[in-house]
Order: C-alpha cells, then structure tokens, then sequence
C-alpha cells in the first residue's frame, strides 16, 4: 500500500500497537477521516489491512475495535515495524532476537545438508563483502549484506517455515542498525562467526554451521543487553 493509503495505514497501525488507542476502544471512520485528513475510502482500505493482520475488528453498526496485542500477528513485518518505532523497541528487539537464537541456529545446521551450489557461492561471497564492508565502517552495506546472508540461510535450510521468516529478520537487523541498538561499528569477531557459518555450509559441516550461528546470535542478545 503506497500513497496517502500508505501514510495513513502507517499513522493509525502505529498509534494503535504504540498504545495510543487502547484495546476495546471503537474507532469511528468519520472520526478517523476527519483526523487523519482522508477520505473514508481511505479508512476503509487502511482498515481492511489492518483487520488481516488481526490489530482491529470490524462489525457493521459496532465500528472498528482494537484488538489486544496477544490477537495481533506479531509475525507481520509491518507490526514488527510499528513496534520498533515506539517506546518499547528494545523489549520487541529481545523477544525477537530470542526467536532468531531458536530457529538460524538450526536453520544453519540444515544448510549445511541442504544449500545447492548457487547458494553456498552466495553465502562465500556475501561473508567476504561483509568483512569489507565492516573494514570500511559502511553500516548500510554491511546491513544490506547482513539481511542477504541471513535471508539466503533460512532459504538454504530447505524448510518453508524457517524461509518465511525472511521478512521478520530483515525487520530485527534494520531495526537493531537504524535506533542505534547495536555497536557503532561490526564487531570482529560477528565478521568471522559469518565467514565461518559461511564456510561450514559450503563444506557441508553441520555441527560447525550451527555454532557459529549460534555464536552470531548469543553475541546480537548480549550486545543488546548491554545497550
């Protein structure tokens, strides 16, 4: 959703997950368009969206209700995004920086069985340009060639579940760069951890894949602990 439908899905799912609108609250789409400034088409569509990912109900002669946060799709890159734009980032940055210690682990170790050549090339050459990247203190690169190389684990694992969680990662890396929750420049040893998890895969080593994985995602919760 791009346009003014994007700004104002933007605006209303982020005062929503912020808390600003209360669980149980009703929402009126004469109200919402007038203090948004758009039309109630606009509600309508921007309400739809927000209805799939379960932050609001809709009944005919009721309005639009606020779900409770344990309703909503905490899976949804956009709620995902919404969260880490309010007050409480660094505990949504936990939560899920704990999800990716449970699955990238294993995801790596079945990598390693499973990557074709096309993706264990990938894997070598973005472990390189992230070491180049890190050497140049190029935080947006070495995010961009961070985000590749988790993405390209998940798909290598061969299981669909864990691949769909490409978009959640993306979020937590971009997230962690972007509100200044991680060190002002990549640590060397998170360089090497890639270079290893890297080189694992492409040897086909499971066991090695896995606990440099792991090592990636022990030292992203304790530099997060830190902060």
């Amino acid at each position: 959703m791009q346009g003014i439908s994007g700004d104002t899905l933007t605006k209303l799912g982020t005062a929503i997950v912020s808390g600003e609108y209360q669980p149980g609250s009703v929402l009126r789409a004469d109200e919402l368009a007038e203090s948004l400034g758009v039309s109630r088409t606009v509600i309508r569509e921007v309400v739809r969206v927000l209805e799939t990912m379960r932050l609001v109900s809709s009944r005919r002669r009721v309005g639009v209700t606020v779900r409770p946060a344990s309703a909503w799709n905490s899976y949804d890159p956009l709620v995902i995004r919404w969260r880490l734009a309010g007050s409480g980032r660094a505990e949504q940055l936990r939560s899920l920086t704990e999800l990716r210690s449970a699955v990238e682990p294993m995801a790596a170790r079945l990598a390693a069985g499973r990557a074709n050549a096309e993706q264990c090339g990938r894997l070598v050459g973005l472990a390189v340009r992230l070491a180049t990247a890190a050497k140049a203190r190029d935080l947006e690169s070495f995010l961009a060639h961070d985000i590749e190389f988790h993405q390209v684990v998940l798909a290598a694992s061969g299981n669909p579940m864990f691949a769909q969680l490409d978009d959640v990662v993306a979020e937590v890396l971009s997230g962690r760069t972007h509100y200044h929750l991680m060190p002002s420049e990549p640590q060397p040893a998170a360089v090497r951890w890639h270079t290893e998890v890297a080189e694992a895969i492409n040897c086909a080593e499971p066991d090695r894949a896995e606990q440099a994985m792991s090592a990636i995602a022990t030292q992203a919760l304790d530099e997060m602990t830190e902060l």
